[in-house]
């Protein structure tokens, strides 16, 4: 798949981004133009976060409370018909690339939205709010809250801005501790370090936690338990290459019904109702301008 800019607009208005079909010369004036016509889309996911999008190297597509998001907006973009969706791996690290280089459509991947982010990204959204927190080993008595990080060693995966919620002041940040940062490519590689005693903590958004929470003790694995104390409001946005409001706002308008039909709510319940303290939401979040 290839992306052109096709033309662009005066002043502040956001760019006309042309988006070739995979396997053509067609372009298109926006996603939703192209998922209408086409009726083919590549949507970037997570592959390694349990409970949001994982990956199964023996099954054909990711899983996940984001890869259905993903699938019921799309087809809502679509009309209500089928489209023959790419599913592409996106790491924290290259999420804004792949848009911008049109490696991907659009991006349901755990993906807050930020002031920063929205210098590089329009987002549609949010479809759920999560909130940051901590996980430590099951036996860990000596934190019980965030405060108690100053110090420890808590992980930096590749792309995400959680650690600095912890290491920094507002507005990126929140507690402004001295803690010790220990580098990782993904969140998987989090939790196995904090397994393997390499790490105090994983912090970052409760749902990617309580995925993880879940699957070792399914797997019978390391033993975690997630604090409960969270401290952010993370929203989680559909990511679209700059300038696209079009499709944004169609995007808005299948969260909006996605809210109405109480898709949200089952989707919530089948992938993270095992986990305590987390109760599925009853409204459709405040959405970001589309910009």
């Amino acid at each position: 798949m290839r992306v052109r800019r096709i033309g662009a607009v005066l002043g502040v208005a956001a760019m006309v981004v042309g988006l070739a079909a995979c396997g053509g010369d067609k372009t298109y004036d926006s996603v939703a133009d192209k998922v209408k016509d086409a009726k083919k889309i590549v949507v970037g996911t997570k592959w390694d976060q349990p409970g949001l999008g994982l990956k199964d190297p023996a099954k054909a597509e990711p899983e996940g409370f984001d890869v259905e998001v993903a699938k019921y907006v799309i087809k809502e973009l679509a009309g209500g018909q089928d489209v023959d969706i790419e599913w592409k791996e996106s790491a924290s690290s290259n999420r804004e690339a792949f848009l911008a280089n049109g490696t991907v459509d659009l991006i349901v991947a755990s993906y807050s939205i930020t002031e920063s982010r929205k210098e590089k990204v329009t987002f549609g959204g949010p479809y759920v709010v999560a909130h940051q927190d901590v996980m430590v080993r099951g036996d860990d008595t000596g934190i019980t809250k965030p405060e108690d990080l100053e110090h420890k060693r808590i992980c930096q995966a590749a792309g995400s801005n959680s650690y600095k919620r912890i290491t920094d002041p507002p507005p990126d940040g929140a507690l402004n501790l001295k803690a010790d940062l220990v580098g990782a490519a993904t969140y998987s590689e989090c939790v196995n370090k904090l397994g393997g005693n390499n790490l105090d903590a994983v912090t970052t958004d409760d749902l990617i936690l309580a995925g993880f929470a879940t699957q070792a003790a399914e797997q019978g694995g390391a033993s975690f338990k997630i604090l409960g104390k969270p401290f952010t409001d993370e929203k989680y946005g559909v990511g679209l290459k700059k300038g696209d409001t079009k499709t944004c706002e169609a995007v808005n308008a299948a969260i909006t019904k996605m809210y109405q039909d109480g898709t949200i709510q089952q989707l919530f319940s089948k992938w993270f109702g095992k986990a305590q303290g987390l109760s599925a939401p009853t409204a459709a979040p405040t959405f970001e301008p589309c910009a």
